[in-house]
């Protein structure tokens, strides 16, 4: 009795082992992946596609202007980031939830191209009542960005609103039975070197808009590895 017990305890510490062994070997792999873009699947992330432009009337359409204060009380614009690729996020430093996967989904990028000038960050607060210049340099620096180019925005409430809701299109607003207050999409818009809204198209052939910042459950290929992808692109192009 006592050697059949020894016995499954070998081979449950021997199971064990395995899974240590599994996640040290593997999990720095999954994430080198996603900053090498590392992906083996070249018809959904290594296409050779152009990526879109979103269109109105058939015009191609641009990031609509916004001046903002960033974390070190200097006023961005979008003319600022002309000449760079550009992801851009609304967000707000006490969410507790999207916020935070967000946020760490935006530091890969700010890992693997805060040596570029030609790459820039933006995020804008959705609670500027808050989320002070003083309160966003706190989170930038607990972020610990590499990057010179990532600006945390604030502004006049309604301002901010209206830019994510009617230019950009990319809902946010204040409802108190939300996680911290407010309810927003996690959504990461791309803007090219020209100021234009880009993209990549679904299996239908229509441009996603905007890539997911956060895990979706239902898809082996996350928003931030197709992102991560495509900013090269426009960076090289």
């Amino acid at each position: 009795m006592i050697h059949y017990l020894m016995n499954n305890n070998l081979k449950y510490i021997g199971l064990l082992l395995i899974i240590i062994l599994f996640g040290v070997f593997s999990i720095p792999k999954i994430y080198e992946r996603l900053i090498n873009s590392d992906i083996k699947d070249s018809n959904r992330l290594h296409n050779n596609d152009r990526l879109s432009y979103l269109t109105i009337s058939d015009e191609k359409r641009k990031s609509p202007d916004f001046i903002l204060t960033n974390q070190d009380s200097i006023l961005i614009s979008n003319e600022d980031m002309s000449g760079k690729v550009y992801v851009l996020e609304f967000f707000f430093t006490r969410c507790p939830d999207i916020c935070i996967e967000m946020n760490q989904n935006m530091k890969l990028l700010d890992d693997k191209f805060a040596d570029s000038d030609e790459f820039g960050i933006i995020s804008v607060t959705i609670d500027p009542k808050n989320d002070t210049p003083s309160t966003l340099k706190k989170y930038s620096e607990a972020l610990e960005i590499k990057s010179q180019n990532w600006h945390f925005l604030t502004g006049e409430r309604d301002y901010i609103y209206d830019l994510a809701n009617n230019g950009f299109n990319i809902f946010a607003n204040e409802n108190t039975s939300f996680a911290g207050g407010f309810e927003h999409q996690g959504y990461f818009a791309l803007i090219d070197k020209d100021g234009y809204i880009r993209s990549r198209k679904d299996s239908f052939g229509n441009p996603i808009m905007y890539y997911l910042g956060i895990t979706d459950v239902n898809s082996n290929l996350q928003g931030i590895e197709m992102l991560s992808y495509d900013i090269k692109k426009l960076i090289d192009e």
